[in-house]
């Protein structure tokens, strides 16, 4: 395989694009001229990502969750949306700004995330009867769906809201400037609850409309949910809407409920951290100004993920443990959501607050909370904002630490509510902070650390803090995940897998900043590998800025292969994609039977209906509550496979996926990538016009010592090593081959040579810019070995 790292440094590369430098005048059209062979990928899916034809974006230009309609993980549909997609977006206009000097379209990105997913003033009305010394009534939270809904208790002590007055004052709103986490784009539901508006506007809105699924306790997955609108003005479900469903109450109102997501709003500030500085080296940053101060003004209200969702003191243990005041209440990591709501009806108004008591690794994001408590055009402009993301910083890059396992993984995370009723701690149980360890933190349908996902989100930000400031607890946390990932990476010329199903085992131990424990009984294997585009991107990211910083030419590397064999192996029309296998889509059909079984679970005393006619009750599956999909034109292999066939496979191109690739190319180009074409035609040595100089009839030289090559071992980990072959010409030659036997090892993936292999034998040439050599002339190639190092280093050259 090629790749443009190939002889390039990866640390000390220059991040400003030659000719968008400040004060230049260079067009957008020049500057993509100019770009090199990783940037004209990049700008290659940026095309099809924003090509309307693609389907990627809908006419109110919000970005859809996938192309295809037929979706469900997270989001039900694929063509609702999310907070998550709408800060991938920023990140794609962010590295095309960076690229172009074009920051219209990042403008414009923040503009349909504020007018499409922050609920406007007439979404939330009634935010000016909250009451920061009362800000909600406690429900329990219960492990299995079948248990609700839950009782509303007012006898369970609640803490206060610390920072109500100081956002009120410093913005002089009592609004909520978040982003609900989830949107029905076509209105498919026929909810209509839209921005701008207090009620619903039915099936006939031609719209986006906020809706919700999740709320029932952690085992309730996708396949489980209940969609419900995030406007309930009883117009649909039950004589309560949905409300009853969730909620057990004396009497119920119609009201307005959003939940935000914490990981989208700081990867929205963490897009528009970087953004500012690729302008300010263009001398553009005042044309993005607007969008960082509405940066930093949504980082002043994501500090809600910071506290227990009823403010109660961590450590928290029983329902009656104390109630927080002030500060005592918060975490400072950013937990799974918060979420804030009221009455619709304004004569009689109320409202509600509540954080998370819940917090996953992977939703940590050190590089928003290093830029919210030190940019000085993000800082918050609330009193104390800027020491609370200071101390948010530092919190969760001890998350980071305390979570490692002994192999370099990142494990689950830490709740303050075991069982999501604040019971006590079992026995032995580790805690960071008070908080107790969770290994599969929020939802077990599946298991929410068992998606190599999350690992890629999350260590990419420990890279990017390491390559901004150089914190030696970053590094320390790279040093480790860095050759653990690279280990489980497999490149070839035909095929790439990176991890993609995790188990763990043990626990790590209690958290001591000043003494920090070695978890040496905290262990992670990767049980499955497989193709994510979308993680692939993230893990080439990762390494790229980790190369950058630390001049890691191996991880620089790896993230190349990777790149490239994404690129070569999986381009198509609308972006990149790669076949998935659906097993999970038999559970289209499943009926709740009883017990804790799968299935969604309906009180036997409740029957509601949908817009569109579909009527819930007991006994519905997932598909019968969602009879549009019948209508899908993917539907007829999901329901083949209902009918016995086999599983249904498909090509998806999810946003969030694209755009993750996308600016992993334009993150290599911008800090790794060699600016020369990554396989140019060789330039011959010497002039075949010219007489030979010697007698053809004479002896020719023996062909076997034209050429020598060495094997050395760079870099070596349990399960693995990484070695280099250098070649020699020892006089001119126009192409090599080597082999070498790596037993007791195996080959694992390569760079700069193509590579075939057996058994243990390997077989490594030239790839054309890298064969022709003058005598004494040399080219490298590296590659990664399963095993042990081979216990000959022996290597055979061949010219070509």
């Amino acid at each position: 395989m090629t790749f443009a790292a190939a002889g390039a440094t990866a640390a000390g590369v220059e991040s400003t694009r030659t000719g968008v430098a400040q004060g230049t005048s260079t067009s957008v059209e020049e500057a993509r001229a100019l770009a090199g062979p990783y940037a004209d990928r990049f700008l290659e899916m940026y095309d099809k990502i924003k090509d309307p034809a693609s389907g990627y974006f809908s006419d109110q230009g919000i970005p859809y969750h996938a192309v295809e309609t037929l979706m469900v993980e997270a989001p039900d549909y694929g063509h609702e949306t999310t907070s998550e997609a709408y800060s991938f977006w920023l990140w794609l206009e962010a590295s095309y700004g960076e690229l172009t000097g074009d920051w219209a379209p990042f403008n414009d990105a923040w503009d349909t995330l504020e007018a499409y997913m922050i609920p406007t003033t007439e979404n939330q009305p009634t935010n000016g009867a909250y009451n920061p010394a009362d800000p909600a009534t406690y429900a329990p939270e219960h492990g299995h769906p079948s248990e609700y809904p839950s009782q509303l208790d007012s006898g369970v002590s609640v803490g206060t809201d610390p920072i109500a007055d100081e956002l009120s004052t410093t913005y002089g709103t009592d609004e909520i400037y978040g982003m609900h986490w989830l949107a029905d784009v076509d209105n498919v539901y026929g909810f209509g609850a839209a921005p701008g508006s207090s009620e619903l506007l039915g099936p006939d809105y031609e719209g986006t409309s906020y809706i919700n699924t999740f709320q029932r306790g952690e085992q309730e997955s996708v396949w489980e949910t209940i969609p419900q609108p995030s406007i309930d003005d009883f117009s649909y479900g039950g004589p309560n809407g949905y409300l009853d469903l969730f909620t057990g109450d004396a009497q119920y109102a119609q009201q307005w409920k959003y939940t935000n997501a914490p990981d989208a709003d700081a990867r929205s500030v963490e897009a528009v951290y970087w953004a500012k500085k690729f302008a300010a080296a263009q001398g553009a940053e005042g044309q993005i100004s607007g969008t960082v101060d509405k940066a930093s003004k949504m980082g002043d209200y994501l500090r809600y993920s910071f506290f227990d969702k009823y403010f109660k003191e961590p450590g928290c243990e029983s329902p009656s443990c104390p109630a927080g005041s002030g500060k005592s209440s918060a975490h400072y990591l950013l937990s799974w959501y918060y979420a804030w709501g009221g009455a619709l009806d304004t004569s009689s108004p109320w409202a509600w607050r509540i954080g998370s008591s819940h917090a996953h690794f992977g939703y940590q994001n050190p590089m928003a909370a290093w830029a919210l408590s030190n940019d000085p055009d993000l800082i918050p402009a609330s009193p104390t904002a800027e020491s609370d993301w200071a101390e948010s910083y530092d919190r969760q890059i001890e998350f980071f630490q305390w979570l490692q396992s002994a192999e370099g993984g990142i494990a689950g995370g830490a709740t303050n509510s075991v069982g999501g009723d604040y019971s006590a701690h079992p026995a032995g149980t580790p805690t960071f902070y008070d908080m107790a360890y969770d290994v599969a933190p929020v939802y077990h349908d599946p298991p929410s650390n068992q998606w190599f996902g999350m690992q890629g989100w999350g260590v990419e930000r420990i890279a990017q803090i390491y390559h901004e400031t150089g914190d030696a607890r970053a590094e320390a946390i790279l040093e480790k995940w860095v050759p653990w990932v690279i280990s489980e990476i497999t490149v070839t010329d035909t095929d790439w897998s990176i991890p993609a199903t995790l188990s763990w085992s043990g626990a790590p131990d209690t958290w001591n900043p000043s003494n920090p424990g070695s978890n040496s009984g905290l262990h992670v294997e990767v049980t499955e590998h497989g193709q994510d585009v979308g993680v692939a991107g993230a893990i080439a990211k990762t390494l790229t800025y980790w190369a950058a910083a630390s001049g890691d030419q191996q991880a620089a590397d790896t993230a190349g292969a990777l790149l490239d064999a994404i690129y070569e192996q999986n381009t198509d029309a609308l972006g990149v994609s790669t076949v998935e296998t659906r097993g999970d889509y038999e559970r289209f059909d499943d009926v709740y039977q009883g017990g804790s079984g799968d299935g969604i679970y309906v009180p036997s005393d409740w029957s509601g209906t949908y817009p569109n006619g579909d009527v819930v009750e007991p006994g519905v599956s997932f598909l019968d509550i969602r009879s549009f999909y019948e209508d899908d034109p993917m539907f007829a292999e999901v329901q083949q496979h209902l009918d016995g066939g086999p599983e249904p496979q498909f090509r998806y191109h999810r946003f969030w996926a694209q755009t993750a690739v996308a600016t992993a190319f334009a993150e290599y180009d911008r800090l790794i990538a060699d600016p020369r074409d990554p396989d140019p035609s060789p330039t011959p040595t010497d002039d075949p016009t010219e007489d030979p100089t010697e007698d053809p009839t004479e002896d020719p030289t023996d062909p076997a010592s034209a050429c020598t090559a060495s094997l050395t071992v760079v870099n070596s980990w349990q399960g693995g090593f990484q070695a280099t072959v250098r070649v020699t010409a020892d006089e001119a030659i126009a192409g090599w081959s080597t082999s070498f036997d790596l037993a007791p090892a195996t080959f694992s993936q390569g760079w700069n040579a193509q590579f075939s292999t057996s058994g243990s034998q390997v077989t490594a040439s030239d790839v054309g810019w890298n064969g022709t050599l003058s005598a004494g002339g040399s080219a490298e190639f590296g590659f990664l070995g399963n095993g042990s190092p081979p216990s000959s280093t022996a290597v055979t050259c061949t010219p070509e």
